[in-house]
């Protein structure tokens, strides 16, 4: 019995210490970007839906600690989405309209905007994470780990397909609070990080729901620190531009 007792024992040692060794790599991504103030990196996003792409836009993000990020869009069209830590922005200057939104008015920022602009802790947005060896890496080499979401699951997902030609409400409706339908239908959603393990770069972000609509967040070109002025972090409407404020929930909206 007591030889029993000892072997069951040594083999949860072995397998704890195996689960720690394949957790190495969210460990560095953490590490790595924790560590910088200011961040700044290349990013396309590809919107797909049943595994046929319907939208692809890139552009440069900019992420400043605490709760600060501007992405400015380039292609296929110039956009600039931007939370300033107190307001979500989204500008769309060919319709001279910009929309806007109370950021506090969502809880937290899901991935990737709490791993980017937050404390770069994973378990402050996965209730579970762990390595998913049937998901083939965008680079060889790559760890790509699953991660259970704690909550819901961003909107976004839901949204882009019905937006997919005016990206300002499917961004914007990220931020908005879910009501109990939506955290349903959202717990069943698959999200997926790609981690360059000797860097610990955050390589791709992906989020599918079983409804087969997903969005794709590929990054690159990572510095850290690099000169960012508040200023970026900053925006004011243009003359002449109507802003429009998203709609939220009323039940759930925190008047001042």
């Amino acid at each position: 019995m007591l030889s029993l007792a000892v072997t069951c024992s040594a083999s949860i040692v072995a397998l704890s210490a195996e689960k720690s060794a394949s957790l190495e790599p969210i460990r560095r991504m953490e590490h790595r970007y924790r560590s910088a103030k200011t961040l700044q990196a290349t990013f396309l996003e590809r919107y797909t839906e049943n595994d046929r792409t319907v939208r692809v836009e890139s552009g440069v993000a900019y992420f400043r600690r605490p709760g600060k990020m501007r992405w400015e869009y380039a292609a296929p069209e110039n956009n600039l989405f931007l939370i300033d830590g107190k307001t979500a922005w989204f500008y769309v200057p060919a319709d001279h309209t910009v929309t806007r939104v109370p950021a506090k008015q969502s809880t937290d920022w899901r991935t990737p905007l709490a791993l980017l602009a937050g404390e770069t802790k994973v378990s402050r947005v996965c209730a579970r994470v762990e390595l998913a060896p049937d998901q083939p890496p965008e680079k060889p080499g790559d760890a790509v780990f699953s991660c259970t979401l704690r909550g819901s699951v961003d909107a976004k997902t839901q949204t882009v397909t019905k937006n997919s030609n005016s990206g300002d409400a499917s961004k914007l409706k990220n931020l908005a609070p879910q009501n109990d339908e939506q955290k349903n239908s959202e717990q069943e959603d698959t999200v997926l990080l790609e981690i360059a393990p000797e860097s610990g770069d955050l390589v791709r972000i992906v989020v599918r729901n079983k409804g087969g609509v997903g969005i794709e967040f590929h990054f690159a070109n990572w510095l850290d620190d690099p000169p960012i002025a508040q200023a970026l972090f900053h925006f004011q409407p243009p003359t002449g531009v109507a802003i429009v404020n998203a709609e939220l929930p009323a039940q759930t909206s925190n008047p001042e």
